[in-house]
């Protein structure tokens, strides 16, 4: 019997149990779980570092939908909470030029044992249109609220976006999403 008969069924009996073993494995590994509150309207992710993408639909007497986006960058990856809520600040403009900061609401909970800091501001969002563009949104009347959510894999982060109507409208399962989180 020729020596490539014997050890190609040897290492398939090798390999495979390994490859099956680290698929399950990998399938085992905690992730942030959730509940989509009912109404919001899944998109299709635009980015892999995107964990899921929303539209909420608009409130009566606004021109647009919020959205609302859940990254995730890998472990130790996408900045210390405290330059997230700077960075988030830094994209509301205050219409008569006082300081964002002074007009952003942070707030600390705990989700299922996870540590979830929240920011909440209204004002003109000016953040970029895509990252490295050099081009900003211009939209007064807005409002963001985000959110820095620890996990042991590393932070994930959400941010919601709108007209201020919208965005108050979709406040309350805004909370409850925040609250749905769990790792395992």
């Amino acid at each position: 019997m020729p020596m490539s008969k014997i050890i190609l069924p040897v290492f398939i009996a090798i390999v495979c149990p390994m490859t099956i073993v680290a698929t399950i494995a990998a399938s085992q590994q905690p992730t942030l779980k959730f509940t989509v509150p009912s109404g919001w309207i899944e998109e299709e992710r635009t980015s892999s570092m995107r964990v899921a993408q929303y539209r909420l639909p608009k409130a009566a007497g606004d021109t647009e939908d919020a959205s609302l986006v859940l990254y995730y960058f890998g472990q130790s990856q996408g900045g210390s909470t405290a330059a997230n809520m700077e960075r988030w600040v830094s994209q509301i403009k205050q219409a008569d030029g006082s300081s964002s900061k002074d007009k952003a609401k942070e707030e600390q909970l705990e989700a299922n044992g996870l540590k979830v800091a929240t920011i909440d501001i209204s004002g003109t969002y000016v953040a970029e249109t895509a990252p490295g563009s050099g081009t900003f949104h211009n939209k007064p009347g807005y409002r963001l609220r985000a959110a820095v959510v620890e996990t042991a894999k590393g932070s994930y982060f959400v941010k919601l976006v709108g007209p201020e109507k919208t965005v108050a409208q979709w406040n309350d399962s805004f909370t409850s999403y925040l609250r749905s989180f769990e790792f395992k």
